[in-house]
């Protein structure tokens, strides 16, 4: 697992939305409090004064915000998350507006996961189990109060039912915290596919498949949705299209289903109120000081021509990010680039590993292109290696392997070495 004092943050959240600008500084201000870093919001057409609400967080350093206007957008968004912030932040959390992650340790919302994917190897992801919250019987909308405050009655902590798609639907739906260099891409808002021999788990630590995880898990972290609100603020939402369905979904029988009031459950408020009292948030300049520190720390740790096999085994993870911070932040080691050092580890770790997963070779593999468009003469050994003895060591395993995403993944590495061969020496 990478140190996460190389991170820039250790949790950042990702999420797509349109015309929310009413519930924006409550969402934002409640996860800062629980302990995300930092927000990536996707912007799709919104009409209201969204840029207004947004505008002291993205001059706070808070939020990158991103327009991306179009239907069905929020796979999309989700796909281009990955591929541009996979090495700034440990985690990343896929959710919606109208979702707030509540870790019921008290802890924050990173110290409740860290310690889930720390207990094995191979946790790509947690899946979070929603509760849902209904209209505490509100027809009008009171903006002069929160989501958190208004509504405090929700169903049953394992309620499900069989919705108009003969599809079991309600509590039984995740949210997902990933491993970003772990993800393949989202097969929907609520799960990605993982590489192989990752796995998402719940916080039992029991696999989780798909969108869903069944006995729905409560114990320690849960996604409070609030989808219905009140009629007034549901019934708005119907004439507006979706981010994910080209078809909007939100009709009445939606609202007759989520209306859900048989529990009350304020515990949401008590612990954003205990977070409050000793909130306090990292400045950049002591961030970006960190990242460097870290950096210099594992580059410049010993010469990597010295160690021996049994040193780089589950280290190619580190190093790609190492490459990948040392070029944001634009570190240099001496007169040297740190990328360079970087590179340097990437080359003997391939070069010297006792073994290599498929999930360290497909994170090397979406990294190539990023690694091979740099000015360094180390870059064309590293080309070398992987073209002649990497690339073809691993399509020989995927050819012996059945199953249609083993032959998917060998037709992206064949065109991936076509690349390769065609980039200029």
């Amino acid at each position: 697992m990478v140190e996460k004092n190389l991170f820039p943050y250790n949790l950042a959240v990702v999420a797509i939305f349109k015309d929310e600008a009413r519930y924006l500084r409550e969402w934002l201000d409640y996860h800062l409090i629980a302990g995300v870093e930092h927000f990536y919001l996707y912007n799709n057409n919104s009409t209201d004064n969204f840029a207004e609400v947004l505008a002291p967080y993205v001059a706070a350093n808070i939020v990158t915000l991103t327009d991306l206007p179009g239907i069905a957008m929020q796979v999309p968004a989700y796909d281009d998350a990955i591929e541009k912030y996979r090495f700034e932040c440990k985690y990343l959390a896929f959710i919606d507006l109208d979702e707030f992650i509540f870790p019921k340790t008290g802890e924050s919302i990173f110290e409740t996961v860290d310690e889930i994917f720390s207990r094995e190897e191979n946790i790509a992801a947690v899946g979070i189990n929603w509760q849902c919250f209904g209209s505490n019987n509100l027809q009008t909308a009171d903006y002069s109060r929160g989501v958190l405050e208004r509504f405090t009655r929700r169903a049953p902590d394992d309620w499900t039912f069989i919705n108009s798609d003969s599809i079991k639907d309600g509590n039984i739906y995740i949210k997902s915290i990933v491993n970003p260099r772990r993800v393949d891409y989202f097969f929907g808002p609520h799960y990605a596919t993982y590489f192989t021999g990752m796995k998402s788990v719940n916080a039992r630590g029991n696999e989780t498949y798909r969108a869903g995880s069944q006995p729905i898990d409560t114990e320690k972290i849960v996604i409070n949705h609030y989808c219905v609100k009140s009629l007034e603020e549901f019934t708005a939402k119907v004439n507006r299209a979706d981010a994910f369905f080209t078809a909007n979904p939100r009709r009445l029988e939606k609202f007759k289903n989520f209306d859900r009031n048989e529990v009350f459950d304020d515990g949401i408020l008590n612990y954003r109120t205990e977070r409050a009292k000793n909130f306090s948030a990292e400045l950049d300049d002591d961030r970006v000081d960190r990242v460097k520190k870290s950096l210099m720390k594992i580059l410049t740790q010993c010469s990597p021509f010295d160690m021996p096999p049994k040193f780089f085994v589950g280290k190619l993870e580190t190093f790609l990010t190492c490459r990948a911070l040392a070029e944001k932040f634009n570190v240099q080691i001496s007169s040297r680039s740190a990328e360079e050092f970087a590179l340097v580890w990437i080359y003997q770790t391939l070069l010297q590993a006792e073994s290599l997963t498929h999930a360290e070779i497909s994170m090397l593999i979406r990294a190539l292109p990023e690694i091979l468009s740099r000015p360094f003469p180390f870059c064309l050994k590293l080309k070398k290696l992987v073209q002649d003895v990497i690339i073809p060591t691993f399509c020989d395993e995927l050819k012996v392997k059945d199953g249609f995403p083993k032959r998917s993944e060998l037709l992206y590495i064949r065109k991936l070495l076509h690349m390769m061969i065609g980039t200029r020496d």
